[in-house]
């Protein structure tokens, strides 16, 4: 590859996202992980904020990858929604999407073909593969059966975003598939 080449073909697949903007009565989802918070927003009025939410063991990252139990940073969407689950409820996000795959595709973690099936499905508004190197079946869930108590005082999760399951439950009432989530 020529000197450069790289980082030209970075900075297009970068420019092959879109940017959106939310509308006025559109449901969005902001995860504050230094707050520890799940914030529900209407267009850009706060509608419900929950407390107390847990997320990978290990905290967050820009570069995630599959069994690091870190919770991926970014904006994201639901891209389906498990109304029982081991977690109680599952609501999966996107991942890994356009410009995490590019990221990858530019070190080396993912070949060509997998870039090219994540841009794929995105242009086609599916859910991505979940069994890649940068992991997958990440989402917001609650905790089904498992401890509160571990729940209130550790980040316990493989790399989710973790509620109460009465959090969960009032959360579904706000979303659903599509609905975007900035995790940051």
């Amino acid at each position: 590859m020529l000197p450069g080449t790289r980082y030209l073909l970075f900075a297009c697949l970068l420019g092959l996202l879109p940017v959106r903007v939310a509308t006025a009565g559109e449901i969005s989802l902001i995860v504050d992980t230094q707050a520890a918070t799940l914030t529900v927003l209407e267009g850009d009025q706060v509608v419900q904020t929950f407390d107390n939410i847990a997320i990978g063991r290990f905290g967050t990252t820009r570069y995630k990858k599959m069994g690091d139990n870190r919770t991926p940073l970014g904006t994201y969407r639901i891209g389906w929604i498990t109304r029982n689950s081991r977690y109680h409820r599952f609501m999966g996000i996107d991942y890994p999407d356009v410009k995490t795959a590019s990221r990858a595709l530019f070190d080396g973690t993912i070949d060509f073909s997998l870039w090219e099936r994540v841009r794929r499905d995105a242009a086609a508004g599916r859910t991505p593969s979940q069994k890649t190197p940068l992991g997958g079946y990440l989402g917001i869930h609650g905790i089904g059966e498992g401890d509160i108590e571990v729940h209130r005082q550790f980040n316990w999760t493989n790399g989710c975003v973790a509620l109460t399951n009465a959090q969960i439950d009032q959360l579904a009432e706000w979303v659903q598939v599509g609905t975007e989530v900035e995790i940051r």
